[in-house]
């Protein structure tokens, strides 16, 4: 039985391990120059390593993205356009051109998950303590007056980027941010002449161009059983790979494991038979958000989730270990990490 665990973000990096293979292949004479950093923001580590000449001030251009869009995004930063849409009791506020297309793009995916992904439901994962680890497991009757305040068809957009949230709900965009900002990472890095980029956001990885060697980057999927092995390796072209899983934050209460997943049906964790939901897809946003709603789907509606939209592809483990791939992605065992 696992103990009880605070997972810390550093834990949170391996969820998905990165494997940067950079030497150059056989007859290769030339070798990009690449340069890394790391940024700890959004409450997760980042590794971002760009190849190019320009890779250094690419590098000081991204920090400086990251900080701007914390700066947006961030629930608990007091000036950010999320914390002022959440302290509005019902009012119109105007918010940037970015925090508006976030959200927007949030209701899209709501509506094409029947509501499974919903960035409304922040007052619920904040009642079971999982915003402040301050874990607790909340009575019937609170988790009953907080679900009527999730909703998120019922944010109104206006133009010139006014939003309205109906009196007492509440928003996070924790589950979208992290994809839509590798997605702006990586359209940087491209339109800024790298020649090769990749984003590591904790579990959310997005790459661009190839290895030195001129073959795929590779990804290594977190094996949920542990949180820190690798269960296998998969070849991507550029593409963003991003996972949610319930091994990456949960406590236990009582010897039942509670993980932070919640489902908008019960306000409780998502009772689904996955342990591990990979999405990989072109865009960061879409995969992000997707990854999220699938577990909750559970592994038949993920699968035909998946069968029905062709521009993602998944990797499933289930609760009996069992992995499920989408036709054309093969997971290699690999020894050599």
């Amino acid at each position: 039985m696992r103990k009880e665990i605070r997972k810390s973000m550093l834990c949170v990096m391996v969820l998905v391990c990165l494997i940067l293979m950079t030497g150059t292949g056989c007859g290769s004479t030339s070798v990009m120059e690449k340069e890394t950093t790391e940024i700890f923001a959004m409450d997760t580590i980042m590794d971002l390593t760009v190849y190019g000449e320009s890779a250094s001030e690419l590098l000081t251009e991204a920090r400086q993205l990251v900080q701007k869009y914390e700066g947006l995004f961030s629930v608990n930063t007091r000036t950010s356009d999320v914390a002022k849409l959440n302290q509005a009791s019902g009012r119109a506020v105007q918010v940037s051109p970015e925090t508006y297309e976030l959200i927007q793009k949030s209701i899209e995916i709501s509506k094409e998950t029947e509501g499974l992904f919903d960035i409304s439901i922040y007052p619920l994962v904040r009642a079971w303590g999982f915003t402040k680890e301050e874990y607790r497991v909340p009575e019937p009757e609170e988790l009953g007056r907080l679900l009527k305040r999730v909703d998120a068809s019922k944010i109104r957009l206006e133009p010139d980027h006014w939003v309205t949230l109906p009196e007492g709900m509440e928003i996070d965009l924790g589950g979208i941010a992290k994809g839509y900002l590798s997605q702006k990472l990586t359209e940087l890095f491209q339109e800024g002449g790298a020649q090769a980029a990749v984003v590591s956001l904790g579990g959310n990885v997005q790459t661009y161009g190839k290895k030195p060697d001129g073959t795929p980057f590779m990804v290594g999927i977190t094996d949920p059983a542990d949180g820190t092995s690798v269960l296998g390796t998969i070849r991507i072209g550029e593409k963003a790979v991003i996972t949610s899983g319930s091994y990456q934050r949960y406590f236990e209460k009582d010897g039942k494991v509670y993980h932070h997943i919640i489902d908008k049906r019960t306000g409780a964790p998502a009772q689904s038979d996955l342990t591990s939901v990979t999405v990989i897809g072109e865009d960061g946003v879409t995969a992000d958000s997707l990854a999220t709603a699938l577990f909750v789907m559970g592994k038949e509606s993920a699968v035909q989730f998946a069968a029905s939209h062709p521009e993602i592809q998944l990797v499933l483990v289930d609760t009996k270990s069992q992995v499920w791939t989408s036709e054309g992605i093969e997971m290699e065992e690999n020894s050599e990490l």
